[in-house]
């Protein structure tokens, strides 16, 4: 009777010992390089930090870390989530630099239509083709990118091809100074928080980056003049942002959690972050043309098809690294286009 009534106990105690652990509260520690005013604090991670609480009953928190709170410097990133500095983060994939060769396919230049579609076929193409790249060392919960990206510069207007001969510009991936490169320009590789400073002490003559961000690095405080492209073609670039989470934190959550983190990731989350994040070019291009200082001059059509005639051989380069790689080349630049194309409406 005495064993029976310890068995009892025993049960008990493991029974209630589970049904806390099902209970219990997981704070994710969630870390980016930009400010808390960001659009991607508040709005993008933010709203999923918000959908995460939601569907768990609040017993899946976030405390997310702005501006690199928790140490470290952007290209860093990545491998924060990768060894659990970080439970998750937000980062641009190619400020790793050569590292996911792959997924830089929809860096390159007019491959991009807008950020929502364009998003979806990252997320689909990572999953199809580029996953191998990051090699099962993290869930990854989303792959997106930003909106269409302009040309900010300090003291010379660009119009034309010719206007960027030999200013040093900004560009935020390999994929990206190389375009710069071969439409004239001098190329300078940083990520974006460095801007500010650079500009503000003539380091750089300009940079690529698009309306949601630049008012919150001064850009339309530090420059003069704003080249965008005719927004009925597709965009000059576009940068590709990874959301990684810590695999053994994901592997230590419990079934229903899981399956809350799970929901909330993927291709409708890749869809909301670019929409999300490309939403937010309109209020900071009406901070561009409300400041006296700044002309704003939207590139043509058809100079646009004379900036694209000098950057098509990126597209060739590319394919042939993949085949150099083992892969094939040509049929994932054609995936990838397809792809793009299949959601964009």
């Amino acid at each position: 009777m005495r064993k029976l009534v310890v068995r009892s106990l025993v049960a008990a105690a493991a029974l209630a010992a589970t049904g806390f652990a099902a209970a219990q509260t997981v704070t994710l520690k969630v870390h980016h390089f930009l400010g808390p005013l960001s659009t991607q604090h508040t709005a993008m991670l933010g709203g999923w930090c918000t959908a995460l609480a939601k569907d768990s009953n609040n017993r899946l928190q976030c405390q997310i870390y702005p501006a690199m709170q928790l140490g470290g410097t952007p290209p860093q990133l990545y491998d924060q989530a990768k060894d659990g500095v970080a439970d998750v983060v937000w980062t641009v994939a190619g400020y790793s630099a050569g590292r996911f060769p792959m997924i830089e396919v929809f860096e390159l230049p007019f491959m991009m239509t807008n950020a929502e579609a364009t998003s979806r076929a990252a997320w689909d193409f990572y999953e199809q083709h580029a996953k191998v790249e990051t090699k099962d060392e993290v869930k990854m919960l989303a792959v997106h990118v930003h909106g269409p990206g302009n040309i900010y510069t300090r003291e010379k207007p660009i119009a034309k091809l010719e206007d960027m001969k030999g200013l040093k510009l900004r560009g935020p991936t390999r994929q990206i100074t190389k375009m710069l490169g071969m439409m004239g320009a001098t190329p300078v590789g940083m990520p974006v928080p460095a801007v500010t400073e650079a500009l503000s002490k003539g380091v750089i003559d300009g940079a690529v980056i698009p309306y949601e961000v630049a008012p919150g690095l001064k850009v339309n405080e530090l420059t003069k003049f704003t080249a965008e492209t005719d927004r009925n073609h597709e965009a000059l670039y576009t940068t590709v942002f990874f959301v990684p989470m810590n695999k053994a934190k994901y592997d230590s959550l419990p079934p229903d959690l899981k399956a809350v983190i799970d929901k909330n990731s993927g291709r409708e989350l890749s869809a909301f972050l670019g929409k999300t994040q490309a939403a937010a070019d309109a209020p900071g291009r009406e901070k561009f043309a409300a400041t006296p200082t700044m002309l704003i001059t939207q590139i043509p059509v058809d100079e646009l098809k004379r900036w694209r005639a000098v950057t098509d051989q990126l597209d060739d380069e590319w394919a042939a690294d993949m085949t150099k790689r083992g892969h094939d080349g040509k049929a994932l630049l054609a995936k990838a286009r397809g792809l793009i194309k299949q959601y964009t409406k």
